[in-house]
């Protein structure tokens, strides 16, 4: 049930967001499009709830209540950013927007880019984290929560990677094609006649 409710709620995001950049941009209807914006929240809060009432009714912890509260985790800190992205490129594509820019390429503003991004991943595993905890917590000394545990190693493993993705463009910035600087010989000075 709980790995069915996930896929429910992947879809349901899509569609909702789907639906309000259908309202606000083709329909001309921003509040309605930003009032179903506002509903993607209750996705999580129905997963949540769904999960909570199924370890409260006896289930046994396994992959299934661990993978929910990944994906909460997960689209709790990047639910905003994809947002943010799709209606950038929604505006350009139905409203005649400017084109969204992509990730900048080069020096302190890639890594800067790189870090927020880490950001939003450690973020994420860290929300997924606590409520892995709050399950372990809620399941008590009674029930098996080793594959709780598991998933909080994961989501050790994505802090750790995303952690060195962005300190490896900090020590080693991208540099753009040809050190950015002008390809042309430089003259020796002129010698005065005098």
């Amino acid at each position: 049930m709980i790995v069915a409710l996930i896929i429910v709620c992947e879809v349901a995001f899509w569609v909702l967001l789907a639906g309000g950049l259908s309202l606000r941009y083709l329909a001309k209807m921003p509040r309605a499009g930003l009032a179903v914006l506002a509903c993607e929240p209750l996705l999580e809060v129905v997963l949540l709830a769904a999960t909570a009432i199924d370890l409260k009714n006896g289930a046994e912890p396994d992959w299934k209540h661990g993978l929910a509260a990944v994906y909460i985790g997960f689209t709790v800190a990047m639910g905003h950013y994809l947002i943010k992205w799709a209606d950038g490129h929604f505006a350009h594509r139905f409203a005649g927007g400017p084109r969204p820019s992509g990730p900048p390429k080069y020096g302190m503003p890639r890594t800067v880019h790189e870090w927020q991004t880490a950001g939003r991943w450690i973020l994420a595993a860290v929300i997924a984290m606590a409520l892995l905890q709050g399950a372990i917590w809620y399941v008590g000394d009674d029930g098996d929560t080793g594959s709780l545990r598991t998933w909080q190693t994961r989501m050790l493993w994505v802090i750790g990677i995303n952690l060195i993705i962005a300190g490896s463009y900090t020590v080693l910035p991208k540099r753009e094609p040809g050190g950015g600087a002008s390809q042309e010989t430089p003259q020796p000075p002129e010698k005065s006649l005098r």
